[in-house]
């Protein structure tokens, strides 16, 4: 099967990380890939390094030609601009195209958007809050549930071993991503100001960067708790999750939370919220907890829990490694493939 992908970020996120990785498995099962991508960014890097082609594009206007869909029998779009770009090249050339949305925010009312995601042949949310965005502001007759897959990373066993030793004899708690104002690093932090009494052998490891750094900085002032590490390379992902005990991600927003399946697949409990698709992922009580958005108190209780109860925290690394089967981008590769055919029959 002949399918275009098309991601026009710049920057190189979550969204590209999955599309990177449903990319290589595609490329993999033998299908004939092309990519339209923005040729600054990663990801277009990436792409260049699997051998598949890669057409140079700046902004969603440009780069229309016949021979870039020639022989495809569908677009795959995966994020804003590029859904623009699908649409006319779907007008000019006939070829259908599909979405893929990442982000459980509201489809904005602009007509050009909206009428964007009518004209898809088939529109997939990652999480059923998102697919019920996507309902509520085009009424989609063909909307899909596909979720992303969690990325494996490389370990390295010594620097494991760096990270235990730098938090020796410490209940290693880490949260991950960019420091936004939805992602509820704000919560974490008055969580620690409670456990700095109740559980004093937890430590708070916040991997990320971003614009919320400063205030998140002056709140957990004079907290010995709470180590700001910084954004951290792809390549020590895998060794945080190893090296660590527990991870949160007590979001207020969140599309699915592909950070959330990359810690269960290495075989960690994760505490989340009540928010958006993540609780698609984690089953309260079961492969993690689930608390309310915002809810130091309840978060910091179930940080002390874990970090007291190690038969329940292997219970539920156990469960959280088990449910990891239906988010393997093998089952998500056969789902997304199922539907290509569907649409080419069309």
């Amino acid at each position: 099967m002949r399918v275009l992908h098309v991601n026009l970020a710049s920057g190189f996120s979550g969204g590209e990380s999955q599309t990177l990785q449903l990319i290589k498995e595609q490329q993999r099962l033998g299908y004939q890939l092309a990519v339209v991508a923005n040729p600054k960014s990663p990801f277009a890097e990436h792409i260049r390094q699997l051998d598949i082609p890669v057409h140079d594009c700046r902004h969603f206007l440009l780069s229309h030609q016949s021979a870039i869909t020639n022989g495809a029998q569908l677009i795959h779009v995966h994020e804003g601009k590029a859904l623009y770009w699908a649409m006319l090249q779907s007008w000019a050339y006939k070829v259908p195209y599909i979405i893929t949305r990442r982000i459980d925010n509201p489809i904005k009312n602009k007509k050009l958007l909206r009428l964007g995601y009518r004209q898809a042949s088939a529109v997939v949310g990652l999480s059923q809050v998102i697919a019920d965005r996507i309902k509520d502001a085009t009424d989609h007759p063909n909307i899909h549930i596909i979720p992303s897959s969690p990325v494996s990373y490389p370990v390295n066993s010594k620097e494991v071993e760096a990270i235990k030793e730098r938090f020796a004899n410490r209940f290693i708690v880490i949260q991950a991503g960019n420091l936004l104002k939805h992602k509820g690093f704000d919560v974490t932090i008055k969580a620690a100001q409670q456990l700095a009494q109740e559980a004093p052998n937890v430590q708070l490891v916040l991997l990320g960067d971003g614009p919320e750094m400063g205030a998140l900085k002056a709140q957990a002032q004079n907290l010995s708790n709470v180590t700001f590490a910084g954004k951290q390379p792809r390549e020590m992902m895998g060794n945080w999750f190893n090296a660590a005990d527990l991870q949160i991600h007590p979001s207020y927003s969140e599309g699915l939370g592909s950070v959330i399946l990359e810690g269960m697949q290495s075989g960690l409990t994760v505490i989340g919220t009540r928010a958006g698709g993540i609780v698609d992922i984690i089953k309260d009580s079961d492969n993690g907890f689930l608390i309310e958005p915002g809810d130091a108190d309840a978060l910091a209780a179930k940080i002390s829990l874990l970090a007291h109860d190690d038969e329940l925290k292997t219970k539920m690394q156990t469960q959280a490694r088990q449910s990891m089967k239906n988010f393997s981008i093998e089952h998500t590769a056969q789902i997304y493939g199922d539907l290509y055919r569907h649409i080419a029959l069309l």
